[in-house]
């Protein structure tokens, strides 16, 4: 297996890798890779249950690139560049090819953010895991000039907010997405009532898309005042960790696309708009607080990298931490 995947490892390779796949530890130098007053950040993470559907689907190859975004995007919204992953890929049995394809991903994921696969741990552990299940986990760390460092203390009421348009769910509230599964009683193999181009497995595992390289670009440009990559917890809960004490957003609905597959979970689950907003992105994978007199200049840097930009709303005062969310228009995608 290790043998197997080396040629992947070495495709990530970036300045300021100093060591091969295989030691029992692996070297980056910051000084290589040109920084000369870093602060390290660093980051820890899972794919969760979108594990079972990919096991269920019998497709891996994607599941890696959700891997690193979750780690890496967390990592730019402090401003810091990725450089460095590794993983640990756990399971009964170990399934060369399957496993092979899962590290497949994790190498695109990390061509994809910039970094480096540096390293990581592959188990075996008999009577851990039923027959074809595995577990996964990344850790990435990244670095910014002290001087660089986002902390959202520069949010001022007046600033814009704009939304990136995520791919589809990413990769929390799986768990949910499930049991919706279950409730329309459609096979992974199917085709996707939401996409039927594709089946409902390749549709549910489109990978969470990765912000690092448009965000580090917007971030050199100039403007940008906060960052928030909404994961758990979606829009309600995501926002607020970047936004200073008194301050809060008004969103409105209306001024972004929602993806078919939110408009499906609604529709079958019955999930109310709190519930929706408080679990997924609902069509904005990364919120960007920014200064209003750049918005025409971030819009043209953003775009230029690829990313859809939607303009969905405005800082504003917040009497209390319960109120900094207030999303206009809130039922309105569910009714399209």
């Amino acid at each position: 297996m290790v043998e197997g995947i080396k040629s992947l490892a070495a495709s990530t390779n970036r300045p300021g890798v100093s060591s091969g796949l295989g030691g029992f530890g692996a070297l980056f130098d910051l000084k290589a890779a040109g920084y000369k007053d870093p602060i390290l950040v660093s980051g820890t993470d899972g794919v969760g249950t979108k594990l079972m559907v990919a096991t269920a689907a019998d497709i891996h190859h994607t599941i890696g690139v959700d891997l690193v975004a979750m780690c890496a995007n967390d990592l730019i919204v402090q401003g810091a560049e990725p450089l460095l992953f590794l993983d640990y890929f756990a399971t009964g049995k170990l399934d060369v090819a399957a496993g092979r394809d899962i590290i497949k991903g994790i190498a695109e994921g990390c061509r994809q953010a910039g970094c480096a696969l540096i390293g990581g741990e592959t188990a075996e552990m008999p009577g851990m895991y039923a027959p074809g299940d595995y577990d996964l986990a990344g850790f990435c760390v990244g670095a910014v000039e002290r001087d660089h460092l986002l902390t959202g203390e520069m949010v001022q009421a007046g600033d814009l907010v704009f939304g990136l348009a995520s791919s589809g769910l990413h990769s929390n509230g799986f768990s949910l997405v499930r049991k919706v599964v279950e409730q329309a009683d459609i096979g992974y193999q199917a085709p996707a009532p939401f996409a039927p181009a594709q089946t409902l497995g390749e549709a549910l595992l489109t990978p969470t898309r990765m912000y690092v390289k448009s965000c580090l670009a917007a971030i050199g440009s100039g403007g940008i005042h906060a960052l928030a990559h909404i994961t758990g917890g979606g829009l309600s809960e995501n926002i607020p960790r970047v936004l200073p004490a008194g301050l809060g957003v008004t969103l409105d609905a209306e001024h972004w696309h929602v993806p078919p597959v939110f408009k499906w979970m609604v529709e079958v689950g019955g999930m109310s708009s709190d519930e929706m907003y408080r679990t997924f992105n609902c069509g904005i994978g990364m919120v960007c607080i920014i200064s209003a007199d750049r918005a025409d200049a971030l819009r043209q840097v953003f775009e230029t990298h690829g990313e859809q930009v939607f303009q969905i709303g405005t800082v504003v005062p917040a009497s209390t931490p319960a109120a900094s969310v207030h999303i206009l228009n809130s039922a309105s995608p569910w009714r399209d």
